[in-house]
């Protein structure tokens, strides 16, 4: 019987578990960034600390409600939460507040945020893209920018 071999045995088990983030902390994804929080509350949401918002989606906490550049979301009871250790932020009831898509991988500790959808309201309503740059096939930058005032067909393609 003639003995068998497996093609490249190195590759046997590629897959090692590596952890995303310091044991007990959360990581939020939201446009591209990664933000790790060494603390969250405890709730159904995902409870942070009102002075971690601007760094997680960019809103402040403001007399008038969650504020980003003009836009001014109105709080309601919900969102803050007074415990003993503090104040809360509910990250994930502003979501559905907002109608702002989101998953979570509570196991592991991770939630992806889209964009809030008041934000793109203005881009919608001219039918504009957003300022990008990408790089084409043989290398060269095109921005938007460099097509103001042109009609453009911007296809996008990923293998995944």
């Amino acid at each position: 019987m003639a003995e068998t071999m497996m093609a490249y045995p190195e590759l046997r088990h590629p897959y090692e578990v590596t952890p995303i983030h310091p044991p007990g902390s959360t990581t939020v994804l939201h446009q591209g960034r990664a933000v790790t929080l060494a603390e969250t509350g405890d709730g159904d949401g995902l409870l942070i600390r009102p002075e971690d918002l601007p760094r997680v989606n960019g809103f402040e906490l403001k007399p008038e409600g969650a504020c980003r550049e003009g836009l001014c979301i109105p709080m309601n009871d919900d969102l803050l939460i007074s415990r003993d250790d503090g104040q809360w932020f509910d990250l994930a009831a502003f979501a559905d507040l907002t109608g702002q898509p989101y998953v979570a991988d509570r196991p592991a500790g991770v939630w992806s945020f889209a964009e809030v959808p008041a934000t793109r309201e203005p881009m919608m309503a001219d039918a504009m893209a957003p300022d990008f740059a990408v790089t084409d096939r043989q290398g060269n930058r095109v921005a938007t920018a460099d097509l103001k005032g042109k009609k453009a067909l911007i296809v996008t393609w990923s293998s995944w």
